[in-house]
């Protein structure tokens, strides 16, 4: 059962950043003009519209969160004591800094769907308070991004250390 669950948490991050990776550089880095005009792969991937993966990222960040609470008591009981066991603190330090930045992610989560939520702010508003908007998209866009690829990496690791050198 954990191990299943273990998986599809896996699966769900993945799916997570791919969400959020596509709208951070979409925002970030827009492309101007018509999407039927993005002759190459970088400018497909910017053509595409940013605020229609706000919803998808707050269901997938908020079940696989749910999912890694779940799974967070296994790892206590069986992965940490053996990080501990072998003196592998730069790895058990690691998950401890992955928590800290999946919780402040999720708090900001309300401040994103505020953020995303009106995308037609840009039209219609004076020019001082698009470019605003914009960058509080982004920033706040690429600190649940970097939040979630640090978590998915260090999750990784650590299930991998424990697969690799386990008994």
């Amino acid at each position: 059962m954990m191990t299943s669950l273990l998986i599809l948490h896996g699966l769900l991050a993945f799916a997570l950043l791919g969400a959020l990776t596509h709208q951070a550089v979409a925002v970030a880095w827009p492309f101007r003009g018509p999407a039927r005009d993005a002759d190459s792969f970088a400018k497909r991937f910017r053509a595409v519209s940013a605020p229609a993966y706000t919803h998808t990222i707050i269901v997938l960040f908020l079940v696989t969160f749910a999912i890694g609470m779940v799974i967070y008591p296994a790892y206590r009981l069986n992965v940490r004591p053996y990080l501990q066991d072998y003196r592998m603190f730069a790895a058990e330090g690691a998950f401890e800094i992955k928590e800290h930045l999946a919780a402040i992610a999720l708090g900001l989560l309300p401040l994103y769907w505020v953020l995303w939520r009106r995308p037609s702010l840009e039209s219609g508003a004076p020019n001082d308070v698009a470019q605003d908007a914009r960058w509080a998209r982004l920033a706040v866009t690429l600190m649940i991004a970097i939040a979630a690829w640090a978590s998915f990496f260090v999750g990784h690791i650590l299930n991998n250390i424990r697969g690799l050198f386990g008994t």
